[in-house]
């Protein structure tokens, strides 16, 4: 069983989007002063690359 470029581009896409979930849940809920807005900040843009590895799928 290989894995070729869209099946790992899924995998990241899968991973990053729950890791920026993560991310922005840990910002919301754990941390309430300034290091609340950094967590959230990161998982916004954990989202954004998983969306534009989310496109790149059948592209590459």
């Amino acid at each position: 069983m290989g894995m070729n470029k869209n099946t790992v581009l899924g995998w990241a896409t899968l991973i990053m989007i729950i890791m920026g979930l993560l991310l922005i849940g840990l910002g919301a809920f754990r941390y309430n002063e300034t290091a609340g807005w950094g967590f959230g900040a990161v998982g916004v843009g954990f989202l954004a690359n998983a969306w534009v590895f989310s496109s790149l799928k059948g592209r590459v």
